[in-house]
C-alpha cells in the first residue's frame, strides 16, 4: 500500500506596520512643489478589487464604483455618443479590444487628457459593474458636476481673512462625501479638494445628499493629493490631518489663519504619505467603546471646533452692554 502525502495548511499571519505618525517641530515648505511618488501598481489593483478595509477614523466601505444610480451608462452607442459630445465622465471601463478600436481610440485619449480615469478591464469585470447587462465591452460613469481648478479655488478662498479648505482622501461612499459638503458649506468653509483616483467623484448621489450646498461650494479634483497639499502650504495654509492615534486632541490645537483640514477614508484613514504632508495631526477624543467615527460626522465635529474657536475670539458689538451691572430703571 503506497504512502499518501498529507498536505498541512498553516494560516498566514500578517502584521500591519502602518502606524500613524506624530508630527512635531518645524514644517518645511519647499520652494518648488514636489512631485510625490505614486502608490505601487499592486496596491492600485487591490483598491480596484475593493479588498483592503481597516478600522480607522470612519466606518468600512468597499472601494466599489457607485452603480446604484443613473450615473452609469454602458453599451457602445451610449458611451460613444457621450464621448463625441465631450460630456464630463468620471471613469470609463473598457476592454483592451475596444479601447484600440478606431471609433473609440482617439476619443478615449482625449477623455483621459480631460481628467477621465480609464480602466482597461476584462469582460467579466464589466459584467460585475453593470449587473450582467449587455455592456458590449464598455461602461462609463457620468460626472454631473463641473470641477474647479485648485489654483482658482485657492484664489477664491483668499477673499476671506481666515479661509478653511477641506481635503478628503479616498472617500468612497458618495453619501459620506455629500454629507461632508453639506456640513462644510453650512458652517462656512471655502471649498473641497478630492483626489481623482480611489475616491468618489461628485455624482448625482453626492449632489442629492449635499441638498443644494454645491451651488455655493466649489470642489477641485486633483491627480496628486500630496502635490496639492504642497501647493496649499506654499500659499500660506497650515495643514491639519485627522488621525485616531498619535495625534493632538482637537480642542487643544489653536486653529488660526488659513487652514486645511484633511480627512481620511472610511476604512483606512489617512495614508502615510498624506500624514507626512500634514503639519499637525489631530484627533477627536472618544469616551465610549466605539473606536471610530463616521467620516462625515468626524469632519463636522472638527469643523465646528475650528469655527467655535474663531467665534469665541470675535468681538460681537451687538451683544455688548455698556454697563452690565446697571439695574434696569
Amino acid at each position: 500500500m503506497a504512502n499518501k502525502t498529507k498536505k498541512i495548511i498553516t494560516p498566514n499571519r500578517t502584521k500591519s506596520s502602518n502606524k500613524p505618525l506624530k508630527l512635531k517641530g518645524k514644517r518645511i515648505v519647499s520652494s518648488k512643489i514636489r512631485q510625490s511618488k505614486s502608490l505601487s501598481h499592486d496596491h492600485e489593483h487591490q483598491v480596484a478589487r475593493g479588498v483592503k478595509q481597516h478600522r480607522h477614523f470612519g466606518h468600512t466601505s468597499p472601494s466599489q464604483p457607485d452603480t446604484s444610480n443613473s450615473d452609469l451608462i454602458y453599451g457602445r452607442h451610449p458611451v460613444l455618443t457621450a464621448l463625441e459630445n465631450q460630456r464630463a465622465l468620471n471613469r470609463i471601463w473598457i476592454t483592451s479590444k475596444l479601447r484600440y478600436d478606431p471609433r473609440f481610440h482617439s476619443l478615449v485619449i482625449k477623455a483621459k487628457e480631460n481628467g477621465t480615469v480609464i480602466d482597461e478591464v476584462e469582460s467579466r469585470r464589466l459584467d460585475q459593474i453593470t449587473g450582467h447587462a449587455n455592456h458590449q465591452g464598455i461602461a462609463a460613469q457620468i460626472a454631473p458636476y463641473s470641477y474647479i481648478d485648485l489654483h482658482e479655488l485657492i484664489e477664491k478662498s483668499q477673499s476671506v481673512p481666515e479661509p478653511v479648505i477641506i481635503v478628503a482622501e479616498g472617500i468612497t461612499d458618495p453619501h459620506n462625501l455629500g454629507a461632508i459638503i453639506r456640513t462644510a458649506e453650512a458652517i462656512g468653509a471655502q471649498g473641497l479638494v478630492i483626489p481623482q483616483r480611489r475616491a468618489s467623484g461628485v455624482t448625482s448621489t453626492v449632489i442629492k445628499v449635499a441638498a443644494g450646498a454645491l451651488e455655493n461650494f466649489p470642489v477641485a479634483r486633483v491627480v496628486n493629493l500630496q502635490r496639492a497639499l504642497e501647493e496649499l502650504k506654499a500659499k500660506g495654509f497650515w495643514i491639519y490631518g485627522t488621525a485616531a492615534t498619535a495625534s493632538e486632541p482637537i480642542h487643544t490645537v489653536n486653529f488660526s489663519g488659513p487652514v486645511v483640514l484633511v480627512v481620511g477614508s472610511e476604512g483606512e484613514g489617512l495614508s502615510i504619505l498624506t500624514q507626512r504632508s500634514c503639519d499637525v495631526l489631530v484627533s477627536i477624543p472618544l469616551l465610549g467603546k466605539t473606536p471610530s467615527l463616521n467620516a462625515s460626522v468626524a469632519t463636522g465635529m472638527a469643523l465646528y471646533e475650528m469655527y467655535r474657536q474663531r467665534w469665541v475670539n470675535t468681538l460681537h458689538l451687538d451683544k455688548l452692554q455698556t454697563n452690565p451691572w446697571k439695574k434696569p430703571g
